[in-house]
């Protein structure tokens, strides 16, 4: 892996050799992650995660108020009641334990599921926005310095995967 980091910055170093040689690079960088949170329709799609998130909350409270008071009424009457009834009760009890379980591990998943829903295209829009600037003010290769990587480059550049990968083999 570092190998392969390693041939991946020779490679850029080169072609920006090159290119600087033909005076036709220019570099620039952006941090994305403080434009998504700059972009008002950010704080939108996180409003609407935290509604849809104390929606799911809310019900969570409403299983857990009656698994309690279901285990309170259990534990009130538990020595006047008959086996079966106790086992019946105990049964209903861990049922909605396993209930509320599988609500929990839903309701995360459907969290993260909105969440991704609502800021893809924001996400999105914000790449549109930077290949547009990178185009019109002829930048070469714009870096993502939130995350150290490119986060605009040339389609006409050379993807030198498979050469790197010969180079590996040998």
């Amino acid at each position: 892996m570092k190998k392969l980091v390693n041939l991946a910055i020779v490679a850029l170093f080169l072609v920006s050799t090159v290119a600087f040689s033909q005076g036709k690079v220019k570099f620039g960088h952006i941090d994305s992650q403080k434009l998504l949170t700059e972009m008002p329709e950010t704080a939108t799609a996180r409003t609407a995660v935290e509604n849809y998130t104390k929606e799911l909350e809310d019900q969570m409270q409403v299983m857990q108020t009656e698994l309690q008071t279901k285990y309170d009424d259990y534990m009130a009457k538990q020595a006047t009641l008959s086996d079966l009834i106790k086992k019946t009760k105990e049964e209903e009890l861990t049922g909605i334990q396993q209930r509320i379980q599988n609500f929990q591990g839903t309701a995360q998943q459907e969290i993260q599921n909105k969440e991704a829903e609502l800021l893809q295209p924001i996400i999105d829009q914000a790449k549109e926005a930077i290949n547009n600037v990178a185009k019109e003010k002829g930048y070469t290769y714009i870096f993502d310095t939130s995350t150290g990587g490119l986060a605009y480059w040339p389609e006409e550049t050379d993807n030198i995967m498979e050469l790197v990968k010969l180079n590996l083999a040998k």
